[in-house]
């Protein structure tokens, strides 16, 4: 079991894509403009996309992905995409991405009964199966709208934890407390000098990112994302500046972690 970051910039710029991840070749974790790092051939093999929350940069390549190949998957006999979310975050989708104005209906396209997307609600807590092995837990996450992170269990080597967009959660560092942790990746959205704007938006600062990861206990391998392109030496330079028992680094495009 393999996941490779696809993208983990906070927004876009030559070089930098919006977050994404793959694990195996079979299963997106947000669908940000990452994907497009993925051919035509590799896009064709996604059968499960899991969405955080319904934020644009988190998103906006389930339809473009759905449009390049609903036809060669059809033709292949393979199934819709199953697109995994809170009821909340498909509601988003169908009012606001999937209507019809912004994009074409892919749960109703190109049949009602052979559609390219199909959406599949979870909540938080839940374990997802999907399938050789593979499980993965819904979990807290603290942002403007509805939101959520995932775990994905690799067996005896720990957990890879993605927190997804958030700010400060004290359910999140509860349940991370419970399980082993192999690797975490954060967000950290802002420099120390907009942590006012943070605070409001629901995302992290170098401070805020410490005070969060003092309540995780041991020494953990935390992987910095969401940072926006300009600011990524200034970001990371407050947070290796941190005092913390845990080993920190940004998250780079395709890094990969092998998990169980």
């Amino acid at each position: 079991m393999k996941i490779r970051v696809l993208g983990c910039a906070g927004a876009l710029a030559a070089g930098y894509r919006t977050t994404s991840f793959l694990l195996d070749d079979d299963v997106l974790i947000d669908a940000g403009s990452g994907v497009a790092e993925l051919t035509v051939e590799a896009m064709a093999k996604v059968d499960h996309i899991l969405v955080t929350h319904s934020h644009l940069d988190h998103v906006l390549a389930i339809g473009l992905l759905a449009d390049t190949v609903q036809r060669r998957r059809a033709q292949a006999g393979r199934p819709p995409v199953k697109v995994h979310a809170l009821r909340e975050t498909l509601e988003a989708l169908r009012a606001h991405v999937f209507n019809g104005v912004i994009w074409p209906d892919f749960t109703r396209l190109p049949s009602t009964d052979r559609p390219a997307l199909t959406f599949h609600e979870f909540a938080v807590g839940d374990r997802l199966d999907l399938g050789d092995g593979r499980r993965i837990e819904v979990l807290s996450a603290a942002h403007t709208v509805p939101a959520v992170g995932f775990a994905v269990d690799g067996g005896a080597l720990g957990h890879w934890v993605f927190t997804g967009d958030t700010g400060p959660n004290p359910a999140l560092w509860q349940r991370l407390s419970e399980i082993k942790v192999a690797h975490l990746v954060i967000e950290c959205a802002f420099g120390d000098d907009e942590c006012g704007l943070a605070g409001i938006s629901k995302h992290l600062c170098p401070t805020t990112l410490r005070d969060e990861l003092a309540k995780l206990d041991g020494s953990i391998d935390v992987h910095i994302t969401h940072i926006k392109p300009g600011e990524r030496e200034a970001v990371m330079e407050a947070v290796m500046a941190l005092r913390t028992t845990h080993r920190l680094s940004a998250l780079e495009n395709f890094q990969e972690f092998t998990l169980a």
